[in-house]
């Protein structure tokens, strides 16, 4: 879970996800051309990669590869494991707010 907190502790790679919700399964090129053009970003393909190759290792992206093109795929499932290790049920109840009265 680690791997996760520290892949989401960077501002590129939480773009690049952005990304990804968006518009599921681009290669390399593509996001590239989206971070720069959508978000001003101008890391450089290598760059991107190494981001890739983070949310690749902390299971928040999955990258295929169709002949000489290799897709990446958001995969949502860590997320839920954090969301789920702390459930809504345990929080405690709180009184009422500034606003509700």
């Amino acid at each position: 879970m680690g791997d996760v907190f520290r892949a989401l502790a960077d501002p590129t790679r939480r773009t690049i996800l952005d990304e990804l919700i968006g518009r599921d399964g681009q290669t390399l090129f593509e996001l590239c051309a989206r971070l720069t053009t959508k978000h001003g970003l101008g890391s450089s393909r290598q760059a991107i990669s190494q981001h890739l190759d983070v949310l690749e290792s902390a299971g928040l992206v999955e990258a295929r590869r169709e002949g000489r093109y290799k897709f990446h795929y958001i995969d949502t499932a860590p997320l839920r494991q954090i969301f789920e290790r702390w459930p809504e049920q345990n929080t405690p109840k709180r009184g009422p707010t500034c606003e509700s009265t």
